[in-house]
């Protein structure tokens, strides 16, 4: 079965129906997901990297297949109409259309940093408790604290959303420009801006192009499930807003 590309694609708003309505009760978890979104989502084998791709994806340059593994120091980049979901240790991604993405690490105090570079466009994530992570966008730093974030970049502006979890956000534009945001159920989406507006750097954002679903499909494919048990009528549609 090809990728839901488009956000508004009629399978995924029948997936929000099923579990608005409490579908799950009644079925398993695995088969509705199977049958909405294509092969039973589980957890990857060891010498597995990627669950599905659709499209232009290529990791260090060479186009990408099923069976491509994918190491902590790889950069992964999707073309046009394109999506890769994928696993790298604890932590798994869907990676959006246009996007280019470079893993890495870096040392900090008494410990090696896992550090996601995000060099354009879009990327849902989750990472595994006492996992020190970083993820770096043109506009804001960010330390991930054992959490599952959205953000989407540009060289004008970072969209950042903590799903659930601890993050603490930081401008690179303005060192004073810094937030924690500690989150259960994307509590807080905010915007890190290249260029301060009305004397902000960081401010409010809307809760946009992600869902509780895409987040408990890639929390599946690393043996975890999302801390949260979905609402019954805020997900009435493919997307919330505030």
């Amino acid at each position: 079965m090809h990728l839901l590309r488009d956000p508004d694609d009629p399978r995924r708003r029948l997936l929000v129906k099923l579990l608005a309505a409490g579908a799950f009760s009644a079925f398993p978890m695995g088969r509705v997901l199977a049958d909405v979104l294509g092969e039973k989502p589980q957890k990857l084998p060891p010498d597995r990297s990627i669950y599905r791709l659709s499209g232009q994806v290529s990791v260090n340059g060479t186009p990408a297949t099923l069976k491509t593994r994918i190491g902590p120091n790889d950069t992964i980049e999707t073309g046009k109409n394109s999506e890769l979901v994928f696993v790298n240790g604890l932590s798994a991604f869907m990676l959006r259309e246009s996007s280019r993405m470079s893993l890495g690490q870096q040392p900090a105090t008494n410990t090696m940093v896992n550090v996601l570079r995000l060099v354009t466009g879009k990327v849902l994530a989750v990472f595994a408790p006492n996992n020190p992570q970083r993820i770096s966008t043109i506009t804001a730093t960010i330390g991930i604290r054992g959490t599952g974030v959205y953000a989407e970049t540009d060289p004008e502006q970072t969209y950042f959303c903590t799903c659930y979890g601890v993050t603490d956000i930081n401008a690179n534009s303005d060192p004073n420009s810094r937030k924690t945001v500690t989150s259960k159920h994307h509590d807080e989406p905010v915007y890190i801006l290249a260029k301060p507006k009305d004397g902000k750097t960081i401010r409010k954002a809307p809760f946009i192009n992600h869902t509780d679903q895409e987040l408990m499909l890639i929390e599946t494919l690393v043996g975890r499930s999302p801390p949260f048990v979905f609402p019954s009528e805020d997900y009435g549609g493919p997307r919330k807003d505030y």
